[in-house]
């Protein structure tokens, strides 16, 4: 495997663990709201919006070496 295929799954790999990691902040920013911990649930969804943040720029890495624009 050269290493443009080990970046194709590399890159593949982390937008999905990305989406995952994604999801359980949404779950722990309600569970932080509903304990009363607003400020706590507002930093993790922070947390979340940075992680958007590197998922896109991860996903244009991936079409970068797609051959895209």
């Amino acid at each position: 495997m050269d290493d443009a295929d080990k970046l194709h799954h590399l890159l593949e790999h982390w937008c999905e663990h990305n989406a995952s990691h994604r999801e359980e902040f949404e779950r722990w920013a309600g569970r932080a709201r509903n304990a009363g911990l607003p400020a706590v649930a507002a930093a993790i969804g922070d947390a979340g919006r940075a992680l958007d943040e590197a998922t896109a720029c991860l996903q244009r890495a991936r079409e970068q070496l797609r051959g895209g624009a």
